[in-house]
C-alpha cells in the first residue's frame, strides 16, 4: 500500500461536523433540522464511497491537518479497514436518521434538537476513529465519541437514565484513561504513533513484561466499548436509551468503535507475530471465546427484548477480535467481515424492537404473542435478521462465521470452533421462541395497544437493512466490495491471499 495525499479523508469529517452546528441553529424549525441530518448522512456516504476504489487499487489516502504535539500530527489515513468502517457507519446513518425522525415523532420525544445534534457529533467521531492514521488521533476521536453519546444515553432524563449515564461514563472514561496511558507508553517505546500493518511495536525489543502490561492497557482501553466480558456491564444498562440510540450504540458507533480499536491494536499496534511470541493473541482469543458463549447464555433468560439484543451483541461482537487474535488469514478476514455483517443485522433487530415499542407499546417477549399477525413486515424482518445473525445461510453472518470457523480449524484451536458453534445453537435457542410466539395465534385474553404496522418512516428502514443483509450474504462483493476490503486488510497485516 502506498500513501497518496488527498483531501477526501478530511472532507469525510465535514458533513457530520457541519450538520451538528446547523441542527442547533435550526432548533425552531424541525423539518429543516431533520433535512440537515439526512443531507449530511447522504453526502458523508458519497465521500466514503469515493475513497473505496483508490484503496482497492492499493493506495492509502492521507490528509495531514495540524500537529497535535511535536512530530505527531492530526493524521487521517483511508486504508481498507478505515474505509470499510467509515462507509458502513455513514450509510447506516442515513437509515437511522430516517428511522429516528419517525420514532421521535411517533413518541413526541423531547429535546429533539439535542438528540439529532448528538447523533451527528457521534457520527463525526465514528468517522474520525475509522480514518485515524495514528494512535493520538484515534484516542481523541475515541474519547469524543464518549462525550457525544452521553446525552443520548441519558436522553429520557429519568432517574434510571441518569444512573445509566453515570455507569456509562464510569466505564468509558475509565477505559479512556487506560487507553491514554497505553498511547503515551507506545510512543515512548516505538518513537512514533503511526499505525503500521504488522505492528508499531514489532522490533522495539521491549521486555515481555512491559509489552504484556501495555497489551492489557490497550485491551481495557478499547475493550470497554467493545463490551468484552467482564467490561460489558454498561451495555445492557444503557438500553434505557431510545431505541434509535440503542441501534447507534450497537451497530454504528460505540461498540463498533471498540471492536474496530481491537483490530487496530492486534493488527497495527502489536502485530500478530509479536502477539504470538508473547502468547497474548491466544489469551485474547480465549477471553473472546468465553464472552461469545457467556453472552449468549445471558441472553437466553431475558424477557425484555432490548436487553436480550444487548447480551446478543456482547456475544456477537467478540467474533471480531476472536478472528483477528487467532492470526490465521481466513479467521482474520472473517473477523473484519463480521463488522459489516453484525451491523446490518443487529440494526435491523433494534429497528424492529423500536417499531414494536412505538406502535404496539410492546417491550417484553412475553407480551409478543401474535404480534407478528398485526405487524407482519416488522416481525418478518425480525425473523430474517435474527436467523441470519445466528449464522444461517444466506445471511452475511454465515459468510463471516464460515471464515472464522475455517481459520480456527486451520489454527487447531478447536475450543474456538466449539465456542462459535455453541453460540450458533444458543442464538437459535433464544431467537426461535420470539418468532414462534410472534406468529402464533394470540390467546383470547391477549391485547396489544394499537394495531397494524408502524408508520412508514419506521418500517422502510428496517426493511431496507434486512434486504441489505440478504444482499451482503448472497454477494459480499456485490454493491460494495466488502469482502475484498476485508481480505485487503488481512493481506496488509498477515500477507497471503486473505
Amino acid at each position: 500500500m502506498t500513501d497518496a495525499p488527498s483531501i477526501l479523508p478530511g472532507l469525510a469529517l465535514l458533513p457530520a461536523g457541519l450538520a451538528t452546528v446547523l441542527i442547533v441553529l435550526s432548533r425552531h424549525r424541525p423539518a429543516l433540522r431533520e433535512s440537515w441530518s439526512i443531507a449530511a448522512a447522504a453526502v458523508q456516504t458519497v465521500i466514503a464511497a469515493l475513497m473505496i476504489p483508490a484503496v482497492l487499487e492499493g493506495r492509502q489516502l492521507v490528509w495531514h491537518a495540524i500537529s497535535l504535539t511535536p512530530d505527531v500530527p492530526l493524521l487521517l489515513r483511508a486504508d481498507a479497514l478505515g474505509v470499510l468502517f467509515a462507509a458502513l457507519a455513514s450509510a447506516l446513518w442515513i437509515v437511522t436518521t430516517v428511522y429516528s425522525i419517525g420514532y421521535t415523532r411517533a413518541l413526541a420525544e423531547h429535546s429533539q434538537t439535542r438528540y439529532f445534534a448528538s447523533f451527528a457529533m457521534s457520527l463525526f467521531a465514528a468517522v474520525g476513529i475509522a480514518l485515524a492514521g495514528n494512535l493520538l488521533t484515534f484516542f481523541l476521536f475515541f474519547e469524543l465519541l464518549t462525550i457525544a453519546t452521553y446525552p443520548l444515553v441519558i436522553h429520557r432524563g429519568t432517574d434510571d437514565a441518569l444512573r445509566a449515564g453515570r455507569v456509562y461514563l464510569l466505564y468509558t472514561l475509565g477505559g479512556g484513561t487506560a487507553l491514554l496511558a497505553a498511547v503515551v507508553w507506545t510512543g515512548a517505546l516505538a518513537g512514533h504513533l503511526d499505525f503500521e500493518p504488522g505492528g508499531i511495536l514489532a522490533g522495539t525489543g521491549a521486555a515481555p513484561g512491559a509489552l504484556w502490561t501495555l497489551f492489557v492497557l490497550f485491551v481495557v482501553g478499547v475493550g470497554v466499548k467493545a463490551a468484552i466480558m467482564p467490561l460489558h456491564t454498561w451495555l445492557p444498562v444503557a438500553m434505557i436509551a431510545p431505541t434509535p440510540v440503542s441501534a447507534l450504540l450497537h451497530a454504528v458507533a460505540v461498540v463498533k468503535a471498540g471492536v474496530f480499536g481491537l483490530v487496530r491494536v492486534v493488527g497495527f499496534v502489536f502485530g500478530p507475530e509479536l502477539l504470538d511470541e508473547l502468547g497474548a493473541g491466544v489469551a485474547l482469543a480465549g477471553v473472546c471465546a468465553a464472552t461469545i458463549v457467556l453472552g449468549s447464555l445471558a441472553a437466553l433468560p431475558q424477557d425484555n427484548l432490548k436487553r436480550l439484543l444487548a447480551f446478543s451483541t456482547v456475544s456477537q461482537l467478540s467474533y471480531i477480535p476472536l478472528g483477528v487474535a487467532l492470526g490465521m488469514p481466513a479467521a482474520f478476514t472473517g473477523g473484519v467481515l463480521h463488522i459489516a455483517s453484525h451491523a446490518l443485522l443487529k440494526i435491523t433487530l433494534f429497528f424492529c424492537a423500536g417499531a414494536l415499542h412505538a406502535t404496539a407499546h410492546v417491550d417484553r417477549i412475553s407480551e409478543m404473542t401474535g404480534i407478528g399477525r398485526r405487524m407482519p413486515l416488522t416481525m418478518g424482518a425480525f425473523a430474517v435478521a435474527a436467523f441470519m445473525l445466528a449464522g444461517l445461510p444466506p445471511g452475511p453472518a454465515f459468510v463471516s462465521k464460515w471464515h472464522l470457523l475455517s481459520g480456527a480449524a486451520a489454527a487447531g484451536t478447536w475450543w474456538a470452533v466449539a465456542a462459535l458453534l455453541t453460540s450458533t445453537l444458543l442464538n437459535i435457542a433464544y431467537f426461535t421462541p420470539i418468532v414462534v410466539r410472534a406468529f402464533s395465534k394470540p390467546a383470547a385474553e391477549d391485547h396489544h395497544h394499537g394495531s397494524g404496522e408502524a408508520r412508514p418512516a419506521l418500517v422502510v428502514p428496517l426493511l431496507l437493512t434486512a434486504v441489505a443483509g440478504i444482499v451482503l450474504g448472497l454477494a459480499p462483493d456485490g454493491l460494495v466490495d466488502v469482502l475484498s476490503l476485508a481480505r485487503l486488510v488481512t493481506v496488509s497485516v498477515l500477507g497471503g491471499s486473505g
